[in-house]
């Protein structure tokens, strides 16, 4: 009796020992000792089943770093980085699986569409904790861009991964790197910096303009 999980297995199997996607639903079915119908019971198509396994790396990622110990413990930056370095190292297991699907998704400013799944996941992940270290005040809340941290924090998943894909250094160690470097700049840029300390001065100034009549300049 076919599952997800077995779809997607022998789907992952087809596409590596190929090198391309089934031709047809019915040939992939019947190759697999299964009906039309029963895919169709669980996916529209091969490629919602990849959106499916990108999410379920997702999915997997955030719920065994949650139950560490030491999590309630973490800032909203070791969060994020816990994210990472997790994500890429069970996407090792599914290399030659990552590594097809990303390369056959046409060039575009968008992200790929086997990521949207994935990337509803990461957004609600990414909200949670942001939202706790912009209440602890690790995190510095600005007015318009705030509510971009998330997006930000998207783009640099996006970019680890186009590393990673073409990272050939022993246990990819380049791409542990790049994390590093990547998710710490980023939330450099969250934070209080003297950027937000001229913005709140222009502000006193605006409000407080009339001291210059009353100092007779």
């Amino acid at each position: 009796m076919a599952t997800t999980e077995s779809i997607q297995s022998a789907y992952i199997d087809y596409v590596l020992t190929e090198g391309h996607e089934p031709k047809s639903v019915y040939l992939f079915a019947k190759h697999n000792e299964m009906t039309e119908e029963e895919f169709y019971r669980f996916f529209g198509s091969f490629e919602a089943v990849e959106q499916n396994i990108w999410a379920g790396f997702a999915t997997r990622t955030i719920t065994e770093i949650k139950v560490q110990d030491i999590w309630g413990q973490y800032s909203a930056r070791e969060r994020a980085l816990s994210f990472f370095y997790s994500f890429f190292e069970l996407l090792k297991g599914s290399r030659s699986f990552a590594i097809y699907s990303l390369k056959k998704q046409p060039r575009s400013m968008s992200s790929p569409r086997v990521l949207h799944h994935m990337h509803t996941i990461f957004e609600s992940f990414a909200e949670e904790i942001l939202r706790d270290g912009l209440e602890t005040g690790e995190l510095t809340d600005r007015k318009f861009f705030s509510n971009k941290y998330k997006d930000a924090l998207w783009m640099q998943l996006g970019f680890v991964l186009k590393f990673w894909i073409n990272d050939n250094s022993a246990g990819f160690e380049k791409t542990d790197e790049a994390i590093e470097k990547g998710v710490n700049v980023t939330f450099d840029l969250f934070e209080r910096s003297p950027i937000d300390n001229l913005l709140d001065y222009g502000k006193f100034l605006a409000k407080n303009g009339g001291l210059k009549q009353k100092m007779g300049f």
